[in-house]
């Protein structure tokens, strides 16, 4: 049976023009002529049988439909263009893995260990994309995700299976300068200095202090960032205090970068996983980092 699919040339033209809002700069980008990329949107409307832009005083634009086929068909191409440069990558040999990766664990602790993977599993390649919150797989060519979060934020993630790797520990960094010569600080003392805010954890100050028993009216307040890897530069710059996971600044702590401002770390209930979708293929390629990752993660607790 013929499937009902358009030519890949309509839909590459669709995607272009869809993204540009311009037939002009869809048929600069593709190499074609104005009017080639017209006659394959004309095409597409034609097999569709819906309007998908509309003419505008400016140009042009999507129309309702238009815009939500361009979300999927955007996605469709993407992995499959994927899928592509994974073919050509490994002349058929080998697997591939795809994951989706907390940043600054990613930079920090994945992707230095990554050529014990290699020397591991030597047919395995893994590609690495950044994601800080829980998405939909169906949506995306993910394998896994490896994602920082509660045991509640991950038993929400419909439709995962959710392995624990090591449980997060948290305590409070500084560079030296701030302290001036001081030493490590009570969790008092600590109430009266600049305070550098994660903007994916909004709660944390307010709970490390809580679990001290300590008032601090101005846990909220304090520049706010979105990556620990920010958070952490803000410290080494003197900015004010960090609030981050140990393990994500060994080499900070080690070159006297930062040092610890309170020594009372906070073991809260946030860990890091390795979330997997049910029922997505490449489950062999999967379970090998899966293995992997648990014996690094051992390694880590030792």
């Amino acid at each position: 049976m013929r499937r009902k699919i358009p030519s890949l040339q309509a839909l590459a033209c669709f995607e272009a023009a869809a993204r540009h809002q311009s037939y002009t700069r869809a048929a600069q980008e593709l190499a074609l002529t104005q009017g080639a990329v017209s006659r394959q949107l004309t095409t597409l409307e034609d097999f569709v049988g819906v309007a998908l832009f509309k003419r505008t005083r400016h140009g042009v634009t999507l129309t309702d439909r238009g815009r939500d086929y361009a979300a999927q068909v955007t996605i469709r191409l993407q992995a499959l263009e994927q899928d592509t440069l994974d073919v050509m990558s490994t002349q058929g040999r080998g697997s591939v893995l795809h994951l989706a990766a907390v940043p600054t664990f990613a930079t920090r602790w994945l992707i230095p260990r990554l050529p014990e993977l290699k020397a591991a599993q030597p047919d395995l390649t893994v590609h690495i994309e950044t994601r800080t919150r829980p998405f939909m797989f169906a949506d995306t060519p993910f394998d896994c995700a490896l994602f920082a979060g509660t045991p509640e934020q991950v038993n929400q993630w419909a439709g995962t299976l959710a392995t624990k790797l090591v449980d997060e520990v948290v305590l409070p960094v500084c560079h030296p300068s701030l302290l001036q010569g001081q030493g490590s600080l009570s969790a008092e003392a600590l109430v009266a200095l600049p305070l550098l805010q994660q903007s994916t954890r909004p709660d944390a100050w307010r709970q490390w202090f809580e679990a001290q028993g300590v008032a601090a009216p101005q846990a909220l307040s304090g520049a706010r960032f979105e990556l620990f890897s920010m958070t952490v530069a803000a410290a080494v710059h003197g900015m004010g205090l960090a609030l981050v996971p140990r393990l994500l600044i060994m080499q900070e702590l080690a070159r006297g970068d930062l040092v610890v401002a309170c020594d009372r770390p906070l073991a809260n209930q946030r860990a890091y996983y390795l979330v997997r979708p049910v029922g997505r293929d490449n489950p062999a390629a999967t379970q090998a980092f899966l293995d992997w990752l648990l014996l690094a993660a051992t390694d880590l607790m030792n």
